[in-house]
């Protein structure tokens, strides 16, 4: 019987490069600023590492999928680099594999590193059509803004949304980040944004507006992991521990046949319930402390916050505008800016993510630090509304 990895593993060090338009270095320059910080935050020596999982996305970025770019760039002692890629979920991927090598006792060490140089494909999102067998299905999911404006439309008919109460909630979800990621040194975008300017901006994909979409940036993140137990031979302090790590892949049945209404994210629930059972969690709403979600979009945000089972169906826009979800509510969320600060270089997000529950927990998060969190939470989604991959960890102090 699955017994899960819960207080196995431990995060011994992180790091985080700066996001942004990084047009004075490649992906290979991110690489080693992430990873130069990860190093030397876990105070061990590079030959100790016993295996490395390497995350991009974007074969414009890197041609082909080995583990070699990341070996040779950081000149790793020819230990074992597996390279993966799980759409927007590929960093919490990399980090998925290291901690699994640890938990197994396969490695007393691992890496997990995600980088992504978007700027250099010259898109303004992400690049279109991947090939292979769903070809056709990528040229017919039309834009990233429009299928997510369809979860919007979609949501406010289920659950009878006025548009005017969706188009606040969604802001509001917007300007929170932005309130938060003007604390953020690291952030690419690192300016508050008034409200009046967010629900007056130009229309995207209705009623999405230029606000409510995610930006395009390259950056990189990375962890190194061990035991508890290594962790505390070395003499480290406010050990942070992973409680949980799940991942949830749609089989296509959403788009199969009307039993999903297109309103919520059938992965994401799946997912966010095994990882609550791993981690021992029964009232995610009392017990989670903070969480950072795949806001691509604002309003996929507003629907994380219900398919991660904190809102009750149809009532997270409500929570949203009652301030539940700020940096001085019950559960703050992208407490770091999220997405929609950082942007969404694919294979360094989920790494980026945990990097800012990672210092939360070590009190080092500056003017976010929030006031003793307990229990952490990281979630990314891959793909459109109708097919995607979600992922969720868990994270929280060693007792």
């Amino acid at each position: 019987m699955a017994r899960g990895i819960k207080d196995k593993v431990a995060i011994l060090g992180m790091g985080c490069s700066k996001f942004g338009e990084r047009w004075d270095c490649g992906a290979e320059e991110l690489m080693v600023e992430a990873y130069k910080e990860c190093l030397a935050d876990a105070g061990v020596d590079a030959k100790q590492l016993n295996a490395a999982w390497f995350s991009t996305a974007i074969d414009e970025v890197h041609v082909g999928k080995s583990g070699i770019p990341l070996s040779m760039t950081l000149r790793l002692p020819n230990i074992p680099v597996t390279h993966v890629e799980n759409m927007c979920a590929s960093g919490t991927e990399a980090f998925r594999g290291a901690c699994y090598a640890v938990a197994s006792g396969a490695a007393d060490f691992a890496l997990a590193l995600g980088v992504e140089k978007l700027k250099d494909t010259g898109y303004g999102g992400l690049p279109g059509g991947r090939g292979g067998p769903l070809q056709a299905l990528w040229n017919a999911n039309g834009t990233a803004p429009g299928n997510f404006a369809q979860l919007a439309t979609a949501y406010q008919t289920a659950h009878n949304v006025s548009a005017d109460d969706l188009k606040r909630a969604i802001g509001h979800v917007s300007w929170k980040s932005h309130q938060n990621g003007a604390k953020n040194p690291k952030a690419h975008l690192q300016k508050a944004v008034e409200m009046d300017t967010i629900l007056n901006a130009p229309m995207i994909a209705s009623p999405l507006g230029l606000f409510d979409c995610c930006g395009v940036s390259d950056g990189a993140a990375a962890a190194i992991v061990t035991t508890p137990e290594i962790a505390k031979s070395l003499g480290k302090h406010n050990i942070v521990s992973v409680k949980a790590l799940q991942l949830s892949v749609s089989n296509g049945s959403e788009s199969g046949h009307n039993s999903w209404d297109g309103s919520y994210f059938h992965t994401t629930r799946i997912a966010s319930k095994k990882a609550y059972e791993e981690a021992g969690i029964k009232d995610p709403r009392q017990e989670v402390s903070m969480f950072e979600v795949h806001d691509c979009f604002s309003v996929t945000e507003l629907v994380t916050m219900e398919d991660l089972h904190i809102s009750k169906p149809g009532q997270g826009w409500k929570d949203v505008l009652d301030g539940f979800y700020d940096a001085d509510g019950k559960i703050p969320c992208q407490i770091d800016g999220g997405l929609k600060c950082f942007g969404h270089p694919i294979g360094a997000s989920g790494l980026r993510m945990l990097y800012e529950m990672y210092l939360q927990f070590q009190g080092r998060a500056g003017a976010r630090q929030l006031k003793d969190p307990k229990i952490g939470m990281t979630h990314n989604l891959g793909g459109a509304p109708r097919e995607n991959v979600a992922s969720v960890a868990i994270v929280g102090r060693f007792e």
